[in-house]
């Protein structure tokens, strides 16, 4: 048990370790020797979890969609509270920026693929059960809602990225979804939405800080 335990932490150090790599170089000129001296443990316990680049950057984009958030009255509340954390996390999560700087690659993708699959997977399901909850206008297919979402939320964040260091991510990503939402929800969901500027905030100290309400 104990040496299941250390080899997760190892693998979680590694796996962190080639996060901050990937995303201060990108796939193709970062090195196996940088993400070592990054994690601080020797080649064989690396290569014991991870036998190339390639499974570092795997392991790194399975990382993307792992959300542990409160649940909400409404699947469409949920969906808004996944896009909003991820914004509120982006400027200081190496795992969520290196996943973006991956997944953007139109080169190094072809070996180790995109986490915006991942995403668009997770988005339709939940957008499946809103559809079946009568959240959704009757005209909204959950897949190509999902797709726009992600599509257009990697835009939004490119551009705040490239523009102002992440600094208004937040802020962008809310204007996003204000304009997104009223074309796919019903309207006495879209009602009780909220989408503003610090709902992931508010979102990840709950999930972090259970006994904290979030308004």
């Amino acid at each position: 048990m104990v040496q299941q335990e250390r080899a997760f932490r190892t693998r979680h150090v590694v796996l962190e370790a080639a996060a901050q790599v990937f995303a201060e170089h990108g796939y193709a000129t970062a090195r196996i020797a940088d993400i070592l001296k990054a994690a601080g443990v020797t080649k064989g316990a690396l290569y014991f979890h991870f036998d190339s680049k390639e499974a570092l950057a795997k392991g790194v984009l399975q990382l993307q969609t792992d959300q542990r958030l409160p649940p909400q009255e409404t699947r469409l509340q949920e969906i808004v509270d996944i896009t909003m954390t991820v914004a509120h996390r982006l400027p200081v999560d190496v795992v969520l920026r290196a996943g973006a700087r991956l997944s953007a690659d139109p080169v190094g993708r072809e070996h180790y693929g995109s986490a915006w699959s991942l995403w668009a997977d997770m988005l339709t399901g939940l957008l499946a059960q809103a559809h079946r909850n009568g959240e959704l206008m009757a005209h909204a297919e959950p897949r190509e809602i999902a797709e726009l979402i992600v599509g257009a939320f990697n835009g939004v964040q490119l551009y705040s990225h490239l523009e102002h260091n992440l600094t208004d991510v937040e802020h962008r990503v809310s204007v996003l979804l204000n304009h997104l939402m009223p074309s796919i929800a019903a309207p006495a969901v879209l009602l009780r939405l909220d989408m503003a500027p610090d709902r992931g905030a508010r979102t990840f100290t709950k999930a972090n800080h259970p006994q904290t309400t979030v308004a």
